[in-house]
């Protein structure tokens, strides 16, 4: 914003990086956020030089330039940048940055790949939003096998036991072994464990989850735990939806 602008509480907080702006309004609502050492109601507008607290802590604009970072995540860490419970988490892979860098969306603890970290909350917001229907693509290797059912299942949408049906997928068999097949998966949503629970609802065992693709950018032959920073060509072409899917 404008050294002086003020600007809506909710969108002050997304663009600290906080939580979405819908998330934010919830924030403000249970009383979680001050401002000036006075609760915060919906409504309220700040600038930079107000002092907001979110549970207590201090949350600041970010002053520097934005970074986009891509990050192989390995299997067996969490997308946090902090743990209670003391389990490993993304922060350690990405604290070499130099920058106060956060994960858009996240990959389970027991999934691997491609994870963006910024310092741009208007573009972790564009990312996120299900209007802007970013796809991604992941590598899925399943167990036993897969049948023409099963596919068709996958491609449809799939009510889950909460009672919540899934988006339609693209699936492609890349590889069909003796009890071993991997996919390719194509989705424009990232529910919790998404991929994970629609294969055990049609019997199969998910064995290794790996995400390569997001939007136009291809995660290539950067190594497991490594980072690096997105060009301005690839930040561009995360947003630049839809993809011709008739082409993968």
């Amino acid at each position: 914003m404008a050294k002086n602008e003020p600007i809506r509480l909710q969108k002050f907080l997304s663009q600290c990086g906080v939580a979405s702006r819908r998330k934010a309004e919830e924030m403000i609502l249970n009383g979680s956020v001050r401002v000036n050492g006075k609760p915060a109601v919906l409504g309220d507008k700040v600038t930079p030089s107000d002092k907001v607290y979110v549970k207590g802590k201090r949350v600041v604009m970010q002053t520097s330039s934005p970074r986009y970072i891509m990050l192989n995540k390995p299997r067996g860490f969490i997308t946090t940048m902090n743990d209670e419970r003391g389990r490993k988490c993304v922060a350690e892979l990405v604290s070499d940055v130099g920058e106060r860098v956060y994960p858009i969306g996240r990959l389970d603890k027991d999934s691997e790949g491609m994870l963006i970290f910024t310092n741009d909350g208007a573009f972790a917001n564009k990312v996120m939003h299900p209007r802007n229907s970013i796809y991604k693509i992941y590598r899925v290797t399943v167990r036993p096998s897969i049948n023409e059912d099963q596919l068709v299942k996958l491609e449809t949408g799939i009510t889950l036991d909460d009672g919540t049906k899934t988006a339609p997928a693209q699936v492609h068999v890349l590889v069909e072994q003796e009890n071993r097949v991997v996919l390719e998966m194509i989705l424009h949503e990232g529910k919790n464990r998404e991929i994970r629970k629609m294969c055990e609802a049609i019997g199969l065992e998910v064995a290794k989850l790996k995400r390569v693709q997001i939007g136009g950018v291809k995660m290539g032959m950067l190594k497991t735990g490594d980072w690096r920073d997105l060009t301005e060509k690839e930040v561009k072409a995360i947003l630049a939806n839809p993809m011709d899917k008739s082409k993968i």
